[in-house]
């Protein structure tokens, strides 16, 4: 067994949340120009590239039972679909905020192993949930106000990504890590172009395809590149240290897509939507911190 090594998986969470804001800011310049979905395309058949030769220099097994492909080809579909909720989010909102409105993910996980799992979760833990999604509404007020509906898609992204992670617990210690990326990007791949054969032609909005230019084509293979390696950077890190040492760090999102949002597209979130911010964080960190505790001794009834 791999003795953990904390350090080197901290800062492998850490190299994480500084790459992931950077793909979703290279996704928000993109969608302006490149349709959606081409991009959602792109970015798992570039996935699917890198991959697939890694398994077989590798020698790494990618057979699965039945049971697995199933469960594989869902998450991939839900992996799909929060990809492009959460890069059309990005076309309407800044980017800290729409990041710090997906981190609602945690309270909703706590609650569906809640009401789902029937895991005993605790008064306090209850609390932290209430006051995380109080926060989230106060990203979302002034989005809301500003541009409607799209303002709710991080939701969306979080509740998908919820489910995501739920199912890929299902399937964790049947697979290998890399080997499950490199079958979900295959399965988005080959899923998605019969849809675009068939819809390009018939002009369908959405679903057809625009030629790149030849900066296009290098943020979309970045955009490929920057989502692989942000995946893999995370589950390396978690052979390294536990996953109570790690979670905190992910708030560490946060802060790095405020500084690229500003760099980028000089986008800071305004005070209400700073202080909820601030609150996720808070809210998030005392679930990480109740979920440590109570690992240790049992839940407070």
């Amino acid at each position: 067994m791999e003795q953990d090594r904390p350090l080197l998986g901290i800062f492998l969470m850490l190299m994480f949340c500084a790459i992931a804001p950077i793909g979703d800011a290279i996704a928000k310049v993109l969608g302006q120009t490149i349709p959606i979905s081409q991009l959602v395309f792109v970015r798992f058949a570039v996935q699917a590239a890198i991959l697939v030769p890694v398994i077989w220099l590798t020698g790494r097994a990618w057979r699965m039972t039945p049971r697995v492909w199933r469960l594989t080809a869902l998450r991939t579909v839900l992996h799909v679909f929060g990809i492009w909720a959460m890069v059309t989010s990005l076309k309407y909102l800044p980017l800290a905020d729409a990041i710090a409105i997906a981190f609602v993910m945690p309270f909703i996980m706590l609650l569906l192993g809640h009401y789902v799992l029937g895991e005993d979760i605790g008064w306090r833990r209850f609390g932290a949930c209430a006051v995380g999604f109080g926060g989230t509404l106060m990203v979302i007020q002034p989005s809301f106000a500003e541009v409607g509906w799209p303002a709710l898609l991080p939701v969306v992204v979080a509740l998908n990504f919820a489910f995501f992670m739920l199912v890929t617990r299902q399937i964790a210690k049947e697979t290998d890590p890399v080997a499950l990326q490199a079958v979900s990007g295959v399965m988005a791949t080959v899923g998605m172009a019969p849809v675009f054969l068939i819809t390009h032609p018939l002009g369908v909005p959405g679903l057809t395809m625009v030629t790149p230019t030849g900066m296009e084509w290098t943020l979309l293979l970045g955009i490929g590149v920057l989502g692989t390696l942000a995946h893999l950077l995370m589950t390396w890190s978690l052979r390294y240290a536990p996953s109570a040492t790690l979670a905190p760090m992910q708030y560490l999102e946060i802060p790095f897509a405020t500084l690229i949002g500003w760099l980028v597209f000089r986008d800071l979130p305004d005070g209400l939507a700073a202080i909820g911010i601030a609150v996720i964080m808070v809210a998030g960190l005392y679930v990480v911190w109740r979920e440590r505790i109570t690992a240790v001794t049992p839940p407070t009834p």
